[in-house]
């Protein structure tokens, strides 16, 4: 709107992955032909008014300058939009909006109070109140979205593990017989097991059949529809890929297919999977397809893994959610999707409705610097020697051993701050800082608290000063950790011996390897109880930097994957609900398309030409809801208590959806249009006779409000005598109350 209104020159629209900017860029192509839309990822020196990027690509394209300077300066674009504004967005990549001096839309479908409250600082809102909100149940009565039927799908294995004493005898044979490698046999496998290092055909095979005869299906029901699977990892994704192919080899391998991270086919299979027509019909997942992704065509969804981040799984579901017409055939549009969970993620989610996810994890090199600040720190604070003298005959740690430990510790973060370049626009965010830290004359000798915050505050900034590998870091940190401990900072030091003496453990493994070797002695006395007793800071840190480098020679231990074909169980099938408010949504828009094509129903008839009703009439229309599958006996009961225009009951639930009659209702206010009504009077009953055509049912109040006060700001007062009004007003509420029966019509 701001763009084809001539309020914007040039846009950014910002994404998290490559498929979503091409997806992104065809859309403004589309709907914004003349915006010239830029894929800067593949044209980066393209120009236009709508430029789409990853947010990688532009923090990158920020820092590129030439002769002529930046070309992305902080007034290039007038507009930027963040897609998935949530707060792993926020953490990352907040410098690019602060860069940008713009107007700034963020968008998500993370729920409302589930949006970290840094998000809506940034723009300057109140946590949990966005700018605008659009509800799933808004969505789908306004019919923008399709609902879904939620199908749990259990078997026992997924849900209670596996036993070896509940086998049979043959299937005991299979089980004696598996390779279970270094771990050793087991007699239990859990559920949160299964499909990570052990995967059971017939659970797959159960599953895949359940879905193939109970999903909804295309082509005149002669195949399934577009149906995404989400894997719990790879090797599950490579497993279910086989056991469709061997159970439905008719379809030649092509038409499910597996969609994971690194493998150079992905993109072209999300691609193939996003025209109706072409294979894969059926997509095994895993993370690729969880949010974004644009596929209306998308009529089931299998839930084949645990997920217990609410906003994941409402993203995953939104897969399913898009409108797609003609699906089934000319005329015939997508009006619901299934999904088939075998996880139990319905039930967790449908009871734990406030369930919130965790905080974005701090990265390895934040915790790193952090942990050297707090240990210099407690260095600072114990004087410059051993926190207590030792009890093994030990010299306590002098002074200079301990400035010695210190330096070494605090020159790793001054390193890092000294390849901070001032010239990255990340970092030019916290110049002053980072100038007073890479000063000569910084004061590293004694960190303050204030100090230490304000160097932690720097440690999610880019640095060409590399700290070590991933097992390096850690190590580090488990070592930290300890020395903390020693200066009475931490009470972790049971946990930290345990972990230390697994790691020199392993190591003593590796001997025969040169660079283990020689630490031989130092790995053999870190064994002994004796390196334990009276450990000085010194000691540990000395430890610390000899090992530091060998550690990634440790073997990463794994499972051996299991392969097994144990008679699984498939429960009964059930709907469980997730989303009442959406859920209710969804009965309404069903029962509104049934009763439209069931008009001629005699209690219907009676309903919308406001003549009285029976009890037997309300019997007779819930009984016709019921049967035909439309809703549930809660859906009615929350039905009947739903208050419209004042009164409640199934009776006036059902007249808000189909409406009255407007002949019936030119009757009931002919009084009000006879021979001498003004042409206002004429009009205003006519508004009236409108909305209660449209809605079945009026609030009187609705009278004193915008449209019926835009001609007279005193609405029916302005226009008619108090007797007319006071007549006006009770036949509006006598319409009403035609709809309700008996005891069920309650004031609101």
């Amino acid at each position: 709107m701001m763009i084809r209104a001539g309020l914007v020159k040039r846009a950014l629209f910002l994404a998290d992955r490559i498929s979503l900017v091409r997806q992104a860029r065809n859309a403004f192509a589309a709907h914004l032909p003349d915006s010239s839309p830029v894929n800067l990822i593949s044209d980066p020196a393209g120009t236009g008014r709508v430029y789409v990027s990853t947010y990688p690509t532009m923090m990158n394209l920020i820092d590129r300058a030439d002769a002529g300077g930046r070309r992305f300066g902080p007034g290039y674009f007038d507009l930027v939009i963040i897609d998935e504004a949530h707060r792993s967005i926020y953490k990352r990549y907040r410098a690019i909006f602060e860069w940008f001096d713009s107007y700034l839309v963020g968008l998500t479908a993370t729920p409302r109070d589930e949006v970290d409250r840094d998000t809506y600082r940034m723009f300057d809102l109140d946590p949990g109140h966005p700018t605008d909100f659009y509800g799933l149940e808004e969505a789908i009565e306004d019919d923008f979205l399709v609902p879904f039927v939620p199908i749990a799908l259990p078997t026992r294995f997924m849900r209670e593990g596996i036993r070896y004493d509940d086998l049979s005898d043959e299937e005991k044979d299979q089980w004696d017989e598996l390779d279970w490698g270094e771990s050793g046999r087991r007699d239990e496998i859990t559920a949160g097991e299964i499909n990570k290092y052990l995967f059971n055909a017939d659970t797959v095979d159960q599953v895949l059949a359940h879905v193939m005869a109970h999903g909804i299906r295309v082509n005149g029901g002669d195949r399934i529809g577009k149906t995404i699977i989400f894997a719990a990892n790879k090797s599950h994704a490579k497993f279910i890929e086989e056991r469709f192919n061997a159970g439905w080899p008719n379809y030649g391998g092509t038409f499910a297919r597996r969609v994971v991270h690194g493998e150079s086919y992905a993109q072209s299979l999300i691609d193939a999977f996003s025209v109706a027509r072409k294979e894969p019909q059926v997509a095994i997942s895993v993370d690729m397809l969880d949010t974004g992704v644009d596929v209306p065509e998308v009529v089931n969804l299998v839930f084949f893994k645990l997920v217990r981040s609410k906003t994941k799984f409402w993203q995953m579901i939104g897969r399913g959610t898009r409108l797609c017409p003609d699906l089934f055939g000319p005329g015939t549009r997508k009006t619901e999707f299934r999904i088939f969970d075998v996880c139990g993620n319905l039930e967790f989610f449908g009871s734990n409705p406030e369930l919130s996810d965790p905080a974005v994890p701090k990265s390895l090199t934040e915790r790193l610097i952090e942990a050297r600040l707090r240990l210099a720190r407690a260095i600072d604070q114990a004087g410059g020697t051993a926190a207590s003298k030792p009890d093994d005959g030990r010299a306590p740690a002098s002074a200079e051993e301990m400035a010695a430990a210190r330096a070494g510790i605090v020159d790793e973060v001054r390193w890092f701050v000294l390849g901070l370049d001032v010239a990255s626009f990340i970092v030019r965010g916290h110049l002053r800082a980072v100038e007073t830290w890479q000063a000569d004359d910084a004061p590293w000798s004694h960190l303050t608290d204030q100090a230490a915050e304000e160097l932690a505050g720097l440690a999610a900034l880019p640095s060409v000063t590399n700290l070590g590998g991933e097992e390096a870091k850690r190590f580090d940190l488990l070592m930290f950790e300890l020395q903390l401990c020693l200066l009475g900072c931490s009470a972790k030091m049971e946990l930290c011996q345990r972990k230390i003496m697994e790691i020199v453990m392993a190591l003593s493994a590796k001997f025969e390897i040169p660079a283990v070797a020689r630490h031989a002695e130092l790995i053999e006395e870190m064994l002994s109880e004796s390196w334990w007793q009276g450990l000085r800071v010194p000691i540990v840190e000395r430890a610390r930097l000899r090992l530091r480098e060998i550690v990634h020679l440790i073997d990463q231990t794994s499972r051996t994957i299991l392969y097994t074909d144990f008679e699984d169980e498939l429960g009964v099938p059930s709907v469980v609900p997730v989303n009442p408010a959406a859920d209710f949504a969804a009965f309404k828009k069903k029962a509104r398309s049934f009763l439209a094509e069931h008009e001629n129903h005699v209690a219907l008839r009676k309903l919308r030409t406001g003549k009285a009703l029976t009890q037997l009439d309300i019997s007779e229309l819930e009984k016709m809801l019921l049967e035909a599958g439309i809703g549930s006996d809660g859906d009615l009961e929350r039905a009947r208590n739903v208050e419209a225009a004042q009164v409640r009951g199934l009776g006036v639930f059902i007249r808000s959806l189909v409406g009255l009659d407007r002949g019936a209702a030119q009757t009931h206010f002919a009084d009000f249009i006879a021979d001498g009504a003004t042409a206002d009077q004429i009009e205003f009953v006519g508004m009236v006779i409108e909305h209660l055509t449209r809605n079945g049912v009026m609030d009187p109040g609705l009278l004193y409000v915008s449209p019926f006060t835009d001609r007279t700001p005193d609405g029916p007062d302005g226009l008619f005598e108090d007797a007319k009004v006071e007549q006006l007003l009770a036949s509006v509420r006598s319409l009403n109350q035609s709809a309700v029966v008996g005891p069920a019509a309650e004031a609101g």
